[in-house]
């Protein structure tokens, strides 16, 4: 089997120093040489000429061998490739500069034969590996993103399955999953500006908030069925019931948690949602009658997604609210139900709440 050879750049503007150099080279390695430095960066830069080592001058007419190597540096099409001073010069202080440029050995004249080839030699065989390490880190890094990808993809079919199991219970429908998710993810994007809740507000954890949205009511799996899908108002004692879907939910996602053994950012969030959106601003909700900034603020972006959602859907029990009537119950709402802060993003967005509400409507609507 053959392989192509290792392709060298001897650069210098004695062709009797050139032809010594091919001489001790040819027999393993590919030469090409340059008799001045714009010659070298002129072919070192042209397409397909692919270059493995560089052997340079540094006492060169117009362009001395140092600014050769620093102009190489600099680029990152050329920075990669090893660079050996090959020079008369063999003071420390020449040598010193070289390597402060980014030489990666440093041989003076005059040329002997094993040392040049050995030093060679070990160059090519360091670029190899470094080659061969960084195609493999490329290779690793993509295998890692496209696992990740996959995780991500099995989490999020993942949540929408079990939300849509709690959703086929209810007389709810799977699009009031993705409205209400688009909500609370318009709203987020909405406060990142702010001045109080914009610094936590990452894109990352937006996405988190996007994706954890639709367990919001899991919980209502663990309700009878004689309460969940009554068409007319609940009695107190069967409210009592419905209540306690948000502790159900709670503690559903905190057993998940226990099976996976660590926190994840996403179900600590639909946790949080699960449990205390149905949390009021004034302290007057349930399950724990949270008050104020008490209540997580994932759950309190879902309280306004999620009331604004009941209010323009048809159910048994109701009628469907206009847009216009949902945004005034909610401006009604601010500083009793609803955290005040959310509510002026609301009106700011409610625009787009109306168009995710028209693109994601129920079937017959």
């Amino acid at each position: 089997m053959t392989t192509t050879p290792n392709t060298i750049l001897a650069v210098d503007d004695t062709p009797e120093n050139l032809r010594v150099v091919s001489a001790v080279l040819k027999d393993e390695f590919k030469v090409r040489v340059a008799t001045h430095g714009a010659q070298a960066l002129q072919m070192l830069t042209t397409p397909g000429h692919a270059t493995d080592l560089i052997l340079l001058d540094i006492n060169m007419p117009d362009m001395d061998g140092y600014e050769v190597c620093r102009r190489l540096k600099d680029n990152p099409a050329t920075a990669s490739i090893p660079v050996i001073f090959l020079t008369a010069r063999a003071e420390a202080d020449n040598e010193a500069k070289g390597f402060e440029l980014g030489a990666a050995d440093y041989i003076t004249k005059p040329i002997s034969p094993p040392t040049l080839l050995a030093r060679v030699r070990t160059q090519i065989a360091m670029k190899e590996w470094r080659d061969f390490l960084e195609h493999k880190n490329t290779y690793l890094q993509t295998e890692v993103e496209k696992r990740t990808r996959q995780v991500q993809k099995i989490q999020d079919v993942t949540i929408l399955a079990m939300a849509s199991l709690a959703e086929t219970r209810d007389n709810e429908t799977g699009n009031h999953i993705l409205r209400t998710q688009r909500y609370v993810q318009a709203l987020a994007r909405e406060l990142q500006s702010h001045p109080v809740h914009g610094p936590v507000l990452t894109d990352e954890t937006i996405d988190l908030f996007y994706k954890s949205a639709p367990l919001h009511d899991i919980g209502k799996v663990g309700i009878p069925d004689h309460i969940l899908l009554k068409p007319g108002k609940l009695t107190p004692e069967e409210f009592e019931i419905m209540k306690t879907h948000a502790t159900l939910g709670m503690q559903a996602i905190q057993r998940a948690e226990s099976l996976l053994g660590s926190d994840l950012d996403f179900l600590r969030y639909a946790r949080e949602i699960a449990h205390s959106h149905q949390e009021k601003w004034d302290g007057s909700g349930y399950p724990q009658a949270l008050r104020g900034e008490a209540i997580p603020f994932s759950a309190r972006l879902m309280a306004v997604a999620d009331v604004y959602d009941a209010l323009i859907s048809q159910r048994v029990y109701k009628p469907a609210f206009s847009h216009d009537e949902a945004v005034d119950i909610i401006r009604k709402g601010k500083g009793s139900h609803f955290d005040p802060d959310i509510v002026d993003a609301f009106e700011r967005i409610s625009g787009q709440f109306a168009s995710i509400g028209q693109a994601f409507r129920d079937t017959g609507d």
